[in-house]
């Protein structure tokens, strides 16, 4: 009986578990939606940003923005690696700090430095007993601002404008699909040319007013600010469609471990049943 007893407290504890889980897929699809949404609206505005830019650093113009110069040298590198503040989200976090430090681990076998700029609380403790922390930020909730990010992001730029960094990267989670989601390491800055072979055969340039000096210093901040923004998008919408996966196979776990628990119930309970039935014949028996 204390077996059966055992088994059911088991069943009701995972039952417990199971609804937890379930609740917590449902609000992750919920939320996923909207930050599906947002993402979406934003994508469009910062792939057009990263090839604006990408094209004027190949162009040819009297003035060079400290962010377009290529040092040939790289000394130290400074990364930003954008993670999640919460868990139970699958191997998303894990995944992109192996990416990372992979690609930290060749900037440092060439001798170079390496210096983080950390987003979310999960990069915050992971980085912080291995490399050097330089600014930090969490809880930027579901619809992170724009002001939140840029302070801690402005310490990494200007460590890069005061020559204490020498390259600049930018570690996060691509949305792929709901099932999928890839890590990225990509070079912030300096910012690398990415006009097509077709533009570069045509040669051409923009026009600018009133001078490329006052166009380039604001253009290329609103170009950090939107590749570093839709980063934070993205790596959200990535959270909750991993964290919807995640709960949906704990619960599909629970049912199946509820209905092995429940076969070994229903099998001990007949054999409890089974053996009073044979010492009540025994005993009628031995009358």
């Amino acid at each position: 009986m204390s077996n059966e007893k055992e088994i059911r407290t088991k069943i009701a504890s995972i039952t417990n578990t199971q609804k937890i889980t379930k609740a917590m897929e449902m609000v992750a699809a919920s939320k996923m939606r909207r930050a599906q949404e947002r993402m979406a609206v934003s994508r469009p505005y910062a792939q057009k940003m990263r090839a604006v830019v990408g094209h004027v650093a190949s162009a040819n113009v009297e003035y060079r923005h400290p962010y377009l110069i290529k040092r040939q040298q790289a000394k130290s590198v400074g990364a930003i690696v954008i993670s999640t503040d919460r868990g139970l989200c699958g191997g998303l976090n894990i995944n992109l700090f192996k990416h990372a430090m992979m690609a930290l681990k060749e900037w440092r076998d060439l001798g170079a430095e390496v210096c983080l700029m950390a987003v979310g609380n999960k990069a915050i403790n992971f980085f912080k007993r291995i490399y050097r922390i330089e600014a930090q930020v969490s809880h930027l909730g579901d619809v992170p601002r724009i002001d939140a990010i840029i302070g801690p992001v402005r310490v990494m730029l200007d460590a890069y404008t005061e020559g204490k960094i020498d390259r600049l990267l930018l570690v996060e989670n691509s949305f792929v699909s709901t099932m999928s989601q890839k890590p990225r390491v990509s070079q912030l800055v300096p910012v690398q040319p990415q006009a097509s072979e077709h533009e570069m055969e045509q040669h051409w340039d923009y026009i600018y007013e009133p001078d490329a000096r006052l166009v380039f210093e604001a253009l290329v901040d609103r170009y950090i600010e939107s590749q570093i923004y839709q980063a934070v998008i993205e790596n959200i919408a990535c959270e909750m469609a991993a964290r919807m996966v995640a709960m949906k196979s704990a619960s599909d776990n629970a049912a199946n471990l509820i209905d092995d628990l429940q076969l070994a119930y229903n099998k001990a309970r007949q054999a409890a049943i089974t053996q009073e039935i044979s010492e009540i014949v025994g005993g009628a028996a031995a009358v």
